[in-house]
């Protein structure tokens, strides 16, 4: 393996986040705990765990990515790919966190419009249910449900 290099693509449903990227290794976290590949790995597959993958790149600079879980595979040595729900790239520790912390920020926000949006149309359904069981009649507004009276 004399002047190999690991080569990293990291892609999720939505976008490929990094494309056969040189790096001289990695590190990243499953159950059993964080672990490293270098360059002769033996071929690997590894549930990821949600946590941050960090690896050094060619030029020496490490980078990161949080990731919500996901598959690790280690392919000849050389080649590691990484599948995943999310991620959110960052140049370090700090700017990563606060990138995660908009990205939650976001999605929070996001779920309380729908949890009101949800139940705008459950009173609406009750409502139009209400109106088809207690139908109004008459021009006094009497309800003829209330009365037990029923329309003729």
């Amino acid at each position: 393996m004399t002047g190999a290099r690991l080569t990293l693509t990291l892609a999720t449903p939505s976008r490929a986040w990094f494309d056969a990227v040189e790096i001289i290794s990695l590190r990243a976290e499953d159950e059993s705990g964080s672990f490293g590949i270098h360059v002769g790995h033996a071929d690997f597959v590894t549930l990821l765990t949600p946590s941050v993958v960090r690896w050094i790149c060619a030029d020496g600079v490490t980078r990161y990515c949080a990731v919500d879980g996901g598959v690790l595979l280690v392919s000849r040595g050389t080649q590691v790919s990484i599948a995943c729900r999310e991620a959110i790239p960052g140049d370090s520790l700090e700017s990563l966190e606060e990138a995660v912390r908009r990205h939650h920020a976001v999605e929070d926000d996001a779920a309380r419009r729908a949890r009101v949006d949800q139940l705008r149309l459950h009173a609406r359904a009750v409502r139009q249910m209400l109106r088809y069981l207690c139908p109004r009649s008459g021009a006094d507004g009497a309800d003829d449900a209330a009365t037990g009276v029923m329309p003729q």
